[in-house]
């Protein structure tokens, strides 16, 4: 084995260590921008090679934008705050009933906006519904978190990683449905009971309010509103007709912002100023790591190990991949570890139940870290902005609870 190929993964190691660890409380993204620029400058990447990794997240990149620019646009003008109204009302003094309410809106954005916009804009209306109610907010937090990956398997568009890791073979949406139904509604379920029976006694000791006052929504709220539909209408019809998912959005977001800036004659300065732009070179630098991956041969010979147990038995390669595949999203992030799964997959004509298996692994094993996924992270950045802070710890003790059943459960559906 080439000396450099190990230096090279030693320091792939380290940045996904200072993702997770975040030492000295810098952000994710300057470590992944360190690894590639430290990949490049050290010669184990040529540049070439490391712009080729950026550009194929152009997509991803553009999806992000859009879905920001959007969540920016509705935070502030008032949207989420007159969501948040409209929950509380509907639990009715009951803090199972909104935990619940808010399971079932996860789970509708989730499926038609991705498990991004879940983090991003479900998120901020969660702070606000449970401040109005005077409820304690992480119960309904984690929520957001771990319905963003248990539902994101639904459809094509409910996570981009399922763009990454099928890529141009994607199935269509018939098939897709046929494959994923089964597995997705068992996730949903045993996530929801796992996670329900988990905040048992934080809810029951909890006491919120029946009535809070309610906000009127502006002009622009409404519009935002109409803006976020027609998001999710692009994004469904997209995936429908097989186009990529990045420009629809962000096309959409731009628009609705642009319209409701120039009707309000405001300033897009504090809804730029708002977006979390951190993110987009965090997720460039994944890309690179990946790059340097498949450079140093990481991708061929995991495709001959999964030629090897695909060979021996389907069914037992399915449960092996899946679960692998499950628990390294948890060290290396969903998003690159979808990118090798992909390129994986895309080297062997693999049957389908391994296919899902690895899909599965990708959406849902990630729930057991904080750095498990993009949505994960960008869940941390949105608390962060709200003044919250959640540890690795003890979301990684809770994620040990959470995930195992609903990972073997979608399995098990899976390969049957």
């Amino acid at each position: 084995m080439p000396s450099h190929n190990i230096w090279a993964w030693s320091i792939i190691v380290a940045a996904t260590a200072g993702v997770i660890i975040r030492p000295f409380r810098l952000p994710e993204a300057i470590w992944a921008v360190l690894c590639a620029t430290a990949l490049v400058l050290l010669g184990f990447l040529p540049w070439q090679d490391a712009l080729t990794g950026i550009e194929k997240g152009i997509d991803v990149y553009l999806f992000l934008i859009g879905m920001m620019l959007i969540a920016e646009l509705a935070r502030l003008e008032g949207l989420f705050d007159y969501l948040a109204a409209l929950a509380v009302e509907y639990a009715a003094g009951s803090p199972q009933r909104l935990f619940l309410l808010i399971y079932l809106v996860g789970t509708v954005v989730t499926v038609l906006l991705s498990n991004d916009a879940t983090a991003i804009v479900l998120t901020p209306a969660v702070c606000a519904a449970t401040r109005a109610a005077g409820a304690k907010p992480l119960p309904y937090l984690f929520v957001c978190t771990f319905i963003a990956n248990a539902a994101s398997f639904v459809l094509p568009i409910s996570n981009p990683a399922n763009l990454v890791v099928f890529g141009a073979r994607m199935p269509q949406l018939t098939e897709w449905l046929r494959l994923f139904a089964l597995p997705s509604a068992a996730s949903i379920l045993l996530t929801y009971i796992v996670l329900r029976l988990t905040q048992h006694r934080a809810l029951n000791e909890e006491t919120i309010a029946r009535r809070v006052p309610h906000p009127k929504l502006g002009r622009g709220g409404k519009l935002t509103a109409v803006g976020i539909i027609a998001i999710g209408v692009v994004l469904v019809t997209a995936s429908a007709l097989d186009k990529q998912l990045g420009l629809p959005t962000f096309i959409c977001g731009g628009v609705t912002a642009a319209i409701v800036l120039l009707i309000n004659r405001q300033s897009p300065l504090p809804v730029l100023h708002g977006v979390s732009w951190s993110v987009l070179p965090l997720v460039g630098g994944l890309f690179v790591m990946v790059e340097a991956l498949v450079k140093t041969g990481v991708i061929g010979q995991l495709s001959a190990l999964l030629h090897e147990a695909v060979a021996q038995s389907v069914p037992q390669a399915a449960w092996s991949v899946g679960i692998a595949t499950g628990a390294a999203t948890n060290i290396a992030n969903n998003l690159p570890v979808g990118l090798v799964a992909g390129s994986v997959a895309a080297s062997d004509h693999l049957p389908a139940t391994v296919v899902s298996a690895i899909l599965i692994g990708v959406d849902l094993g990630p729930n057991l870290s904080v750095t498990g996924s993009l949505a994960t992270i960008l869940w941390l950045v949105a608390l962060r902005r709200e003044k919250i802070e959640v540890g690795a710890w003890p979301f990684l003790k809770l994620g040990v609870l959470v995930t195992p059943p609903a990972l073997i459960a979608a399995l098990a559906a899976a390969i049957k």
